[in-house]
């Protein structure tokens, strides 16, 4: 990397390029249309991490992209390459995390006939990303490449996907390297906090939800003292329990799927209602119905980092145009008034989230509960521990009964995709290597992308995944019993030995059946130094914390 023009190939160029705008990771599944990128990292001082499917490569960015808040970095090759990598894409979208997708591309005389593997990613991904072009001369490396950093991390973040046409790879061009990206902050006006300081002297019952990205560890922490200050209640968003720590004699809980109805009710009789970073989308909205559309009873000030969010579906009394991460340093010039008639309703709320995510409080059905299982983790796990999880009914048991205490102790997909714990997990420990990493996994959740544990083998990644084996997509099968009770088609599972998988790959395996079994099994797993699977077969009856299939059933009968 150099400041002075010099003859290099394209390849090398932007290599270049991410090493100026301090990418230390890279994430991929090799394909030949990129060989010139690869030549060039072999002598770059940035990792690289070889992955067995695009589908776990992009989460395993996009996981890195959650910690960091600087773009995760993906390489994959054309067609079936990139559409594998989609996933990984709309989880970005949704969960509004920088990172950017690069797609070996066929050579460009090729163009239009529908060559090898030739696809249109302006087509296929324009709905997805925040940006989409590919580069047809190496020249303009430097300036499309700064301009993908700064579209992945303004405003709202989220993916860009930049297509290499593998012979602009090898041509030669003598190019200046672009200035390191630094990501555009967007700030709070004093008068916006003078309006939000008169709001809360007038308010009576108060509440706070954090959601989105963009935030950090001080970030956290200001907020933090501003609640105390206030007393102020907060709410997290669904799988954004990093925001605010679960030990806060604030924290009321998470607006997730299957949430206290005591903290549905406090939200809605709140007359004000401060929501920073959050979109407040379908799921932490209950399903658009916690506030009014287009006016909220309550009134609204909406804090968010892209203006376009802002009245976008609710109309706030007061919309500030700020990062998460600006406003909790301006929210420490807010005094508050001289009396807190909310302050001993924050005390009943925490309160109530404490019993309500105490396990020990939970039995199910089967000789290995998982309330048993979330009280042990609760016992041994450092406070600083990663939990990672994809999507099923498995992971309530995750958000519900785990105490999030740092802002980077979750990655969890907001946007509700399957086989997300396993690559993520994987991109965590390989960041954060001094970290506990756990992954929480179904059964029908652990194999859409399992083969990523060889990726772990690979490179001595000592990650845990607590695999909880119930036979069948247990999300969908409890909307069947719901609607179609009885009538099971479809929901079905089949599934190996997961141990032996786990030993099969180089990693550690144990089967794990009775709850007075699982911490040693647990401790040795942990101590094995080795990538691990603990196979958790459960009853098929414990569909969730609170039900049964049999009592769906019934409930169904006339």
């Amino acid at each position: 990397m150099t400041d002075a023009p010099r003859p290099r190939t394209g390849g090398q160029i932007l290599v270049d390029q991410l090493a100026r705008h301090g990418v230390g990771d890279i994430f991929c599944v090799p394909g030949e249309s990129f060989l010139a990128v690869l030549d060039a990292l072999h002598d770059a001082e940035i990792r690289l991490t070889v992955c067995r499917q695009e589908g776990g490569a992009a989460m395993m960015a996009e996981a890195h992209g959650k910690l960091t808040g600087k773009p995760g970095i993906c390489f994959v090759t054309r067609g079936p390459g990139a559409t594998n990598a989609s996933p990984g894409l709309h989880i970005a979208k949704q969960d509004s995390t920088p990172m950017i997708l690069f797609v070996g591309q066929i050579e460009r005389a090729a163009r239009e006939r529908e060559a090898f593997q030739e696809l249109d990613y302006r087509a296929v991904f324009g709905t997805i990303a925040k940006w989409v072009t590919e580069i047809d001369s190496a020249e303009r490396l430097p300036e499309l490449i700064a301009r993908a950093f700064h579209v992945a991390t303004a405003g709202r973040p989220g993916p860009v996907v930049i297509a290499l046409p593998e012979d602009m790879l090898t041509e030669t061009a003598t190019v200046t390297d672009a200035p390191a990206f630094q990501p555009v902050e967007t700030h709070p006006a004093l008068s916006q906090m003078v309006a939000l300081q008169n709001m809360l002297a007038k308010a009576e019952k108060p509440f706070a939800i954090l959601g989105g990205s963009r935030w950090s560890a001080e970030a956290v922490r200001r907020f933090s003292r501003f609640a105390d200050l206030f007393s102020l209640p907060v709410a997290c968003s669904f799988r954004r329990q990093g925001h605010f720590s679960a030990d806060h004699r604030c924290y009321a809980g998470d607006l997730g799927l299957g949430v206290n109805p005591r903290l549905l009710a406090r939200i809605k009789e709140s007359d004000l209602l401060l929501v920073v970073g959050g979109r407040l989308s379908e799921i932490p909205s209950q399903g658009y119905t916690l506030l009014d559309i287009p006016g909220p009873r309550q009134r609204l000030v909406h804090v968010h980092p892209d203006p376009e969010e802002l009245g976008r579906v609710y109309s706030p009394a007061l919309a500030i145009n700020a990062s998460p991460t600006a406003f909790a340093a301006a929210i420490e010039t807010v005094q508050p008034p001289r009396a807190l008639p909310w302050a001993a309703g924050t005390e009943a709320l925490h309160a109530d989230y404490l019993a309500w995510s105490d396990p020990t409080r939970i039995t199910t059905p089967g000789t290995l509960q998982m309330g048993g299982v979330m009280a042990h983790l609760r016992e041994v796990l450092p406070a600083d521990a990663i939990l990672c999880n994809g999507a099923g009914n498995f992971a309530t048991w995750v958000h519900r009964f785990w105490p999030f205490r740092t802002h980077d102790g979750q990655l969890a997909p907001t946007s509700g995709s399957m086989g997300y714990g396993v690559p993520a997990a994987i991109g965590a420990k390989r960041l954060l290597p001094e970290r506990t990493v756990v992954v929480v996994s179904g059964d029908g959740d652990f194999l859409m992308n399992g083969q990523e544990f060889a990726t772990a083998v690979q490179y001595g990644l000592p990650v845990i995944v607590i695999l909880v084996d119930n036979g069948m997509y247990g999300t969908i099968r409890m909307h069947q019993e719901r609607e179609y009770p009885g009538r099971v088609s479809g929901t079905a599972l089949k599934n190996p030995d997961f141990a032996a998988y786990a030993t099969a790959f180089g990693g550690y395996g144990e089967r794990v059946e009775r709850n007075e079994d699982f911490p040693a099994a647990l401790a040795r797993a942990l101590g094995s130094g080795l990538p691990a699977i603990l196979h958790c077969p459960i009853d098929p009856e414990a569909i969730t914390p609170t039900t049964t299939i049999q009592a769906l059933r019934d409930r169904k009968r006339p």
